[in-house]
């Protein structure tokens, strides 16, 4: 009897030396494409692409506007329907086999317009919380103040029009180490991104800075000083088109001496943390 327990735990003692050992996990990595296209490789490899708008985008760089250049993507997320947060969706979509995700109005109106299969859409609203690549990574929608409307061929007149898409979104990814990353969408400023910070306390928030259609670095600067207060801010969706006149260098001075990080990167550069 004994010889058999000593046997036993051998064998186990054996088994637990032989087994490989889990990969270490590697750093979140965040890489701005340009305009709100943004996308976020989490610490275990998944992949999330945020409002992909590459193919006609004039500042992403060459590179990336050959979409398989993107490689493996698992979801795909959208704030809203205009043209510079949905261009490469249906393709980018086709491509991957992502699952796309957006509020219920978007994706029905993307399903039913065939620009993706039902198979890979994922409806939610505001308040709500997914796991669609499994456990680890939580992806939340959360409110953005701005408008939404998609332009789509009407299978009735044979021409395209402009249609509802939902209200417009942010998105928190809380990825598997607790790092959480808020990305604005196309917003101004509003009082409850108050609660974002009180839900969800973004270590990392991408906010709009171009001014004309979302926040100025006034008003980003209001946002994450007073609302929201990140450890790290990265601006995004300014520069591309002329009336997106707003710059890093004014937020870094609107931002003052707050205790907040900011990383003034190019499109095509990539951030680990």
């Amino acid at each position: 009897m004994k010889r058999t327990l000593v046997s036993m735990i051998g064998a186990a003692l054996l088994a637990l030396v032989l087994s490989p050992l889990p990969a270490a996990a590697q750093k979140a990595e965040v890489l701005w494409l340009g305009q709100a296209s943004v996308r976020i490789t989490s610490t275990t490899g998944k992949v999330v692409m945020i409002d992909p708008f590459l193919r006609k985008n004039p500042k992403t760089p060459k590179k990336w506007k050959d979409l398989k250049a993107l490689d493996k993507i698992d979801v795909i997320l959208i704030t809203h329907g205009h043209f510079d947060h949905t261009a490469d969706v249906g393709a980018l979509a086709k491509l991957t086999g992502a699952k796309v995700v957006g509020s219920g109005a978007m994706i029905g109106q993307l399903v039913s317009h065939g620009v993706i299969p039902k198979s890979q859409a994922i409806s939610m609203n505001k308040g709500g919380t997914i796991m669609p690549m499994g456990p680890g990574v939580k992806i939340s929608m959360v409110p953005a103040d701005h408008s939404s409307s998609l332009r789509l061929v009407d299978p009735d007149i044979k021409k395209p029009r402009f249609i509802y898409a939902g209200a417009p979104v942010g998105y928190v990814i809380t990825l598997e180490n607790g790092f959480t990353i808020y990305h604005s969408g196309d917003t101004g400023v509003f009082g409850d991104m108050a609660l974002i910070r009180a839900l969800y306390k973004p270590d990392l928030a991408m906010v709009s800075i171009g001014g004309h259609f979302t926040m100025d670095p006034r008003g980003a600067a209001y946002a994450l000083t007073v609302l929201l207060k990140p450890k790290v801010v990265i601006p995004i969706h300014y520069g591309t088109f002329p009336p997106l006149k707003g710059t890093p260098a004014e937020l870094a001075k609107a931002l003052g001496s707050a205790p907040i990080k900011m990383m003034a990167i190019q499109p095509g550069q990539a951030v680990k943390f």
